[in-house]
């Protein structure tokens, strides 16, 4: 599978799907079903957004102040508020977290060094996470891996629970986000996150063979810098215009993160009160310039 370019069923192979062993899918209904659930879930989630674009109202505002929807009407000025939503945020991203470790512990996932899928049991010690801070592209033992997603569900699930249980202390300041906050800056903001871990997975995909093996994803990467750094295959058994699902991954993670990163500038400039249309009235004026000096 490592050779055929493949992106997203190295992926369900990597959770164990479809009867992996040694690279190979021995079970394909296993894929069927997953292919068959996510066709259903479009269709419930596309009839959710119909409903609520279509029925429900407008503004959660508008809902009665003792009403579950109301409590999510978003006010940048209302700390509270901010709060409030920002812990739910949390603990779903907690139980994403949760929903992958108890995978790996009950159903188990594919083992790169055995070429078969087994059981995983988090290793949730924490001077290991700490020491791994800065040389996670090097872990090697799936265990580590599962102990940092249960102690980030941890982690998360304790902020979202204080997040959602205390309000704001003192002023609200500006130091807190009071008139500083707002569509644009909170957009900057998520795409610099996004751009981040966008980055950290080009350069974990391009080196990393424990949770991207080989026999699922191709041999390891090598980095190159021309106009632009990019990664190119080191298995030369491929032909000449044949690439990798490694070589797929890392280099379109890299690309969207630079993206991101340029969005991430363009909307915090925007935040902080730049217009950039002004850009195009000085050009402008300079043309208006040069044309009645001639």
């Amino acid at each position: 599978m490592g050779s055929q370019g493949l992106v997203v069923l190295p992926h369900l192979a990597g959770l164990g799907l479809g009867g992996i062993s040694n690279g190979v899918f021995t079970d394909t209904y296993q894929l069927l079903v997953v292919a068959i659930l996510h066709l259903i879930l479009s269709g419930v989630y596309g009839g959710g957004g119909m409903l609520h674009a279509f029925r429900y109202e407008e503004k959660l505002e508008s809902y009665p102040s003792t009403s579950r929807a109301n409590k999510f009407k978003f006010d940048w000025n209302d700390p509270d508020r901010l709060t409030f939503i920002l812990g739910h945020h949390l603990l779903f991203l907690a139980a994403g977290n949760i929903q992958f470790v108890e995978w790996a512990k009950w159903h188990g996932i594919y083992d790169s060094a055995s070429g078969a899928v087994r059981q995983v049991e988090y290793n949730l010690d924490l001077g290991m996470i700490w020491n791994h801070q800065f040389d996670f592209l090097s872990i090697s033992s799936l265990e580590d891996i599962m102990g940092g997603h249960a102690f980030l569900a941890f982690f998360m699930a304790a902020g979202g629970i204080f997040h959602i249980l205390t309000k704001n202390y003192g002023e609200y300041n500006s130091f807190k986000g009071a008139d500083i906050l707002s569509a644009e800056f909170v957009l900057s903001t998520s795409l610099a996150g996004a751009a981040y871990t966008a980055f950290v997975a080009a350069l974990w995909c391009a080196s990393n063979t424990t949770i991207y093996p080989v026999d699922l994803y191709g041999q390891i990467l090598e980095f190159k810098l021309g106009i632009a750094p990019y990664w190119i295959d080191t298995d030369t058994s491929l032909a000449a215009d044949a690439h990798t699902g490694r070589a797929w991954l890392t280099n379109v993670h890299f690309f969207i993160g630079f993206f991101y990163l340029q969005g991430h500038f363009f909307h915090g400039l925007r935040a902080l009160g730049f217009d950039f249309r002004s850009i195009g009235r000085l050009f402008d004026n300079l043309e208006s310039t040069e044309t009645s000096l001639n």
